[in-house]
């Protein structure tokens, strides 16, 4: 039987029919698919981004795009069950598929709620704060962030084809970026049947993904300033990348993400009876088995003093002679193979490697042999867990990575040895300390941290509802300093921000409110006989504004509000106390100025505005004293239309209000957004 030829999805439509590299499945060696030996015209490729990928993708703003994203995690969790049959080829078990598709999709759902939620409508993010440059406020600057006009590749490995691709498109969608994908070839089957569901879906903008199966070819080359080149990978190979002539040649912003030399810290201060020792060698031993470990974030050095080496290492034989290795589709089985055959002799070749200055606590020769119908001919690799006695004295371990189920325990003396060794790897993705104590935690975090992307604290109270060492997360900074590539992906908005050009804007505040679409204090104002709130969020402008009547404070006011507050802090109420602070007298509480700002700019009818939720960098600026007299000035500054209606399906938009409050001397006491939902008339 002939394998089916992978295609590409180029230029709007799917290429590829003549066979090339033939593609095996992990468990039994068959075939399942073959790469293509049709030639990809990449300048046809970046050009279909460019005039067709963009401007379609520009056509909608951060908004719109959010909700395509959390529209498309729908569709294809709708059709997982087919991405979970096509990636059983590559050896992975259904948890293990579980972590590639629906951390996938899971991935597309974060950046989706976190676009709607703090992203604007448009295609500008005004990132402030506004800088006041002048005396008198007519001249101001500020930051904005605006898509960078360009495309982004990204060049995936073979261990997580869904999430790999998915984890990056998200952002770079997000930002308005077309995106070119190249997975890794030995498990882009897997990727292609994602995107041939993404394109099925019929959720994108023409040329907002293109999918390259096969090599890049001169791709890197025909790319510009205005671009974007991610890679994940080897740290050999990143660096190839990394001084390609032509991105350096138009300093086009490159991240790496390389597989790194991972490490668990087992503290000194838990011993064998206690919980964290096992919860150690949990996590030691469910990094080496899932995904047979090949996982970028594995822990491949394991950390522990020296007089527990023994206990560890037998705890983890234990665990490790329990992990049935084979088949997937077999009950019971909780180890696939290796994702290829090539992997499995490169793996090999690195644990040889690594035994020249190591014993072997536990490998093939302690195992059952793989279960299942044609295993014989699968990339089956057994569990390995290796030792090192003297691993200051022993390169390879600090240098040498099996990018599978292998890892190295290490004894240490002093936490400032482990501190030591951890440092030898030159460079983490991720490193977890064990341990009872916040005070070993306070020592050892702030002097990891130099050298970690990431550091996950376990104990028995984290273990409960801990994700795991080598869990990235869309909210969380994922990537590391040194061999562990030295750059960054998902952090929430941080990734969206790396496909945006950030750009200082100056000018009169005017000018700088109509440029970022938000009202800037000192710009002109609206003054209508209509108050703001009775308006509806479509009919609301940007810089509509009130300014309050006065109401001036009073000895009854302290009293009732400490009556109905419970706060009865000197402050407020003891004028002798006060009379010795800085203030001099007793002041008014802060939230009474708040309250009361609210009484003077409140319109207390049913109107469009819905609701409260919320206020934002709340400063109380001046004292507001007994006998002072204050107003609030309340203007629109910024609209979000998130696209949603209430339960009777009513349209509704988020504004957010600038509200500054001054005394009677024109000086500024009290400064805050408000956010409101506001109802559309439609």
């Amino acid at each position: 039987m002939h394998p089916s030829v992978l295609q590409s999805h180029i230029g709007g439509r799917w290429i590829g029919t003549q066979a090339a590299q033939t593609l095996r499945s992990a468990i039994n060696g068959q075939p399942v698919a073959a790469t293509h030996a049709d030639a990809i015209d990449f300048g046809e490729a970046v050009a279909y981004a460019r005039r067709t990928g963009l401007p379609g993708l520009l056509a909608l703003d951060f908004q719109q795009r959010a909700q395509r994203l959390k529209a498309l995690a729908k569709y294809l969790n709708e059709h997982k069950e087919q991405l979970y049959a096509v990636s059983a080829h590559t050896g992975a078990t259904r948890t293990d598929s579980w972590i590639d598709i629906e951390g996938g999709t899971g991935t597309l759902f974060a950046y989706a709620s976190a676009g709607s939620n703090e992203l604007p409508s448009g295609n500008l993010l005004h990132e402030g704060p506004v800088l006041n440059l002048s005396k008198k406020g007519g001249f101001a600057a500020t930051h904005i962030l605006v898509p960078r006009g360009g495309l982004a590749v990204h060049i995936n490995a073979f261990n997580f084809p869904i999430w790999g691709l998915l984890e990056k498109f998200a952002p770079s969608f997000l930002a308005g970026m077309p995106c070119i994908g190249k997975p890794a070839t030995a498990t882009s089957y897997l990727t292609e049947a994602l995107v041939r569901l993404i394109d099925a879906s019929g959720l994108l903008p023409a040329g907002a993904l293109q999918l390259v199966i096969g090599g890049t070819g001169d791709l890197l080359d025909r790319l510009d300033g205005s671009d974007v080149v991610t890679f994940t990978g080897s740290a050999d190979t990143a660096a190839k990348l990394r001084v390609h002539p032509n991105i350096v040649r138009h300093s086009i912003p490159f991240n790496a993400e390389a597989d790194s030399l991972n490490c668990a810290i087992l503290a000194p201060d838990v011993s064998p009876d206690d919980e964290e020792f096992e919860l150690f060698v949990k996590e030691v031993a469910r990094e080496m088995t899932v995904k047979a470990g090949q996982k970028c974030t594995a822990i491949r050095r394991a950390i522990v003093p020296r007089q527990h080496l023994d206990a560890v290492a037998e705890k983890l034989r234990a665990r490790l002679a329990k992990t049935t290795v084979g088949d997937p589709s077999l009950e019971g089985v909780r180890m696939g193979p290796l994702a290829s055959h090539a992997q499995q002799a490169d793996v090999a070749e690195r644990v040889a490697l690594l035994l020249q200055g190591c014993e072997q606590v536990y490998g093939a020769k302690d195992g059952a042999a793989p279960q299942g119908t044609g295993v014989a001919e699968g990339a089956f690799f057994s569990p390995t867990l290796l030792l090192s006695r003297q691993p200051l004295q022993h390169d390879a371990v600090h240098d040498v990575e099996a990018f599978g189920p292998v890892s190295t325990l290490m004894a240490y003396d002093g936490i400032d040895e482990a501190l030591a060794l951890a440092a030898r790897g030159r460079g983490s993705l991720v490193g977890t300390l064990v341990t009872k104590s916040p005070a070993i935690a306070a020592r050892v975090i702030p002097v990891a941290a130099a050298l970690h992307g990431r550091l996950l604290v376990l104990d028995r109270e984290a273990a409960v509802e801990s994700t795991g060492h080598g869990s990235p997360l869309p909210m969380l900074k994922h990537g590391g300093p040194g061999r562990a590539g030295g750059g960054e992906e998902l952090g929430g908005m941080r990734a969206v921000k790396h496909y945006l050009q950030r750009t200082a804007v100056q000018g009169s505040p005017t000018m700088l409110a109509a440029i970022t679409g938000e009202h800037v204090r000192g710009a002109q104002v609206i003054e209508t006989e209509v108050h703001p709130f009775r308006r509806h969020f479509e009919e609301l402008q940007i810089g509509e504004s009130l300014l309050t009547h006065r109401r001036t404070v009073t000895e009854a006011d302290l009293v009732n509000f400490g009556g109905i507050s419970g706060d009865y802090f000197y402050m407020h109420f003891d004028a002798i106390a006060a009379k010795d602070t800085q203030f001099g007298q007793r002041i008014a509480h802060g939230y009474f100025v708040l309250s009361a700002a609210a009484g003077l700019f409140v319109s207390p009818a049913p109107g469009p505005v819905l609701a409260n939720y919320g206020l934002d960098a709340l400063r109380f600026v001046k004292p507001v004293a007994i006998g002072d007299t204050i107003q609030a000035r309340l203007t629109a500054k910024r609209k979000i239309d998130r696209n949603r209606v209430d339960a009777k399906g009513v349209g509704q938009g988020v504004v957010a209000w600038d509200v500054e409050v001054t005394n009677q001397l024109g000086e500024l006491v009290a400064s805050y957004d408000i956010l409101t939902l506001v109802a559309k008339r439609g």
